[in-house]
């Protein structure tokens, strides 16, 4: 699979366009299965920490209040992803904060999403819950840090993600899996899952 970018975010809340904003966020970069480079920061949005947020993260006030300005972290974890595919876990949560703090310094994403929790509702049909904490003990990854931490579930994203690569190649028997078979996968209606894998293996046969 090609090299690719996985992304989490904290926030004060759940939706940018009700006015919530970032306070952290980080990336790292997987190449053949290994994580080869990370970035985290905590960034300062000039907004306050609500108290359950303060709860459910760690993140306080007195922490934002001694980190970069937003406009300059997201400069800097652009730059640090270029082109790469973007991975998260309930990317349309992390999408519309990227999108919307990426506008705030005039830039625009350039590359789709792919979803690791669709893909695992797909991929791993019987775990219990497709939360990231339920599926790091259903499928034994080794727990990165605090979950709701940025760094850390970004890094427990990326150990799902070579988890779901590792199904598709064990269970499914398809070996040249790239981005666009994992949208295609994330887009495919669960009951017809099979049949989008086996055509998958049906092309790779004919390209052989």
């Amino acid at each position: 699979m090609e090299v690719v970018a996985v992304i989490d975010f904290e926030t004060t809340g759940l939706s940018p366009a009700q006015g919530d904003r970032a306070t952290e966020i980080a990336a790292v970069i997987l190449e053949n299965g290994k994580v080869v480079d990370r970035y985290q920061s905590l960034m300062n949005a000039g907004v306050r920490i609500p108290s359950f947020i303060e709860g459910l993260t760690g993140i306080s006030d007195a922490m934002i209040r001694k980190a970069p300005p937003a406009a300059e972290v997201m400069q800097e974890v652009s730059d640090f992803v270029g082109d790469y595919p973007l991975i998260a876990h309930n990317a349309s949560f992390d999408c519309k904060f990227w999108d919307a703090e990426l506008a705030r310094i005039q830039r625009s994403r350039q590359q789709e999403f792919v979803c690791s929790l669709l893909l695992s509702r797909r991929l791993l049909p019987l775990a219990p819950s497709h939360k990231l904490s339920v599926l790091v003990e259903y499928a034994s990854l080794p727990i990165a840090g605090r979950y709701h931490r940025a760094l850390a579930d970004a890094e427990m994203a990326a150990s799902l993600l070579v988890r779901l690569l590792e199904e598709l190649q064990d269970r499914h028997k398809v070996n040249d899996v790239s981005i666009e078979l994992l949208r295609r996968i994330q887009r495919t209606p669960k009951n017809q899952v099979d049949k989008c894998l086996a055509q998958q293996r049906g092309q790779a046969v004919a390209v052989l």
